[in-house]
């Protein structure tokens, strides 16, 4: 193979992999703003309410990990917004604090 015939394959490659980044699926885009740090406009605010709720019922983070099914400690990494929930894991928290879980999507500007 000429050096010229693999800079142009090379070249190819680059521009096919630059084009399939280009389209990237949605939980691509979620995943990439978690990673750089763009995922306090979501998980912040679910954090604040579910530790604004707690406080507000009196209760503790272990009695809200004993009616989720879950640790104290997983709770506390939810409130500081260490990790994202799972969906499933905010319906439960949702039904320990006597709340509906409404999830809105909204078309971009």
């Amino acid at each position: 193979m000429s050096v010229g015939l693999v800079s142009r394959v090379t070249r190819s490659r680059r521009l096919g992999a630059r084009a399939r980044n280009d389209v990237k699926r949605p939980l691509e885009r979620l995943h990439e703003r978690i990673a750089t740090g763009d995922r306090g406009w979501l998980f912040a605010a679910i954090a604040d309410k579910v530790a604004e709720r707690r406080i507000a019922m009196n209760m503790s983070q272990r009695e809200l990990a004993l009616r989720v099914g879950t640790t104290q400690s997983a709770i506390a990494r939810l409130e500081r917004g260490g990790r994202p929930p799972r969906i499933d894991t905010l319906l439960r928290i949702a039904e320990a604090l006597d709340c509906d879980l409404h999830v809105e999507l909204v078309p971009r500007a």
